[in-house]
């Protein structure tokens, strides 16, 4: 552990002194400092101009990443007759409605998205308090609530993620693995980047992309010099 952290003491000096940089040369340093024995997820940290306090400007929605998260995503859905055959057909892990409510109630949450149809949503409401702090509760708005289950089912699998922006205006999400080409985090970066702005509440004035950093599990975060991004994404 004591050489773990000089390691990472010795990275962070690094990348402080260095100050920010372009998105891909903070990529580049990112990948570099990955040195786990493990696969390191790497996710991108982003200030925005909003208040989250006020309903208006909450900054909410989902994208799907070109080259997915490299994280398996264990999807369940509660739908009722024809759309099982669909949901299942699609790839989903679990499929059902009572039972399934019935084993969340009893504490199991193996799964990491679930997508309802919105006939049986009166039922899955029961689930609330459980799964809405930790972020598991269907909703209309991130397209898990909705009766074409298939291609729900589909783009959860295939890469497609949520973001929600914390109390204090920021937003923390994974794009991608320390194993991915440059090429393909940068691609994910990009897109997960533009979503956030095509999002911007009409009521947020001023600046609205305030800071950005890329960091790996166990590395020092790499700040990104936002002048860099304006022929990327517009904020």
């Amino acid at each position: 552990m004591p050489r773990a952290g000089k390691r990472y003491e010795a990275a962070t000096e690094a990348v402080t002194q260095a100050g920010p940089r372009d998105l891909a040369g903070a990529i580049e340093v990112v990948k570099s400092n990955a040195k786990a024995k493990f696969d390191e997820t790497v996710e991108i940290a982003v200030r925005l101009g909003v208040d989250p306090k006020h309903a208006d400007q909450m900054v909410r929605g989902t994208v799907v990443l070109p080259h997915g998260t490299g994280k398996g995503v264990r999807v369940l859905v509660f739908t009722k007759g024809e759309k099982e055959k669909e949901a299942r057909e699609a790839g989903a892990d679990h499929v059902g409605c009572e039972d399934l409510i019935e084993k969340i109630q009893q504490g199991w949450l193996d799964f990491d998205r679930a997508i309802a149809t919105p006939d049986v949503m009166g039922l899955v409401g029961r689930l609330g308090k459980v799964l809405g702090p930790r972020g598991l509760m269907p909703n209309p708005k991130t397209g898990s609530v909705t009766f074409d289950v298939g291609r729900a089912v589909r783009e959860f699998k295939g890469g497609k993620i949520e973001y929600r922006v914390e109390k204090a205006g920021i937003v923390h999400v994974p794009f991608g693995k320390a194993s991915f080409t440059q090429t393909q985090l940068y691609d994910n970066a990009v897109t997960l980047l533009e979503a956030l702005v095509r999002a911007k509440p009409a009521s947020s004035k001023g600046r609205y992309l305030k800071g950005v950093a890329i960091s790996s599990t166990m590395g020092p975060g790499v700040q990104i010099d936002l002048n860099t991004l304006s022929g990327l994404v517009k904020s």
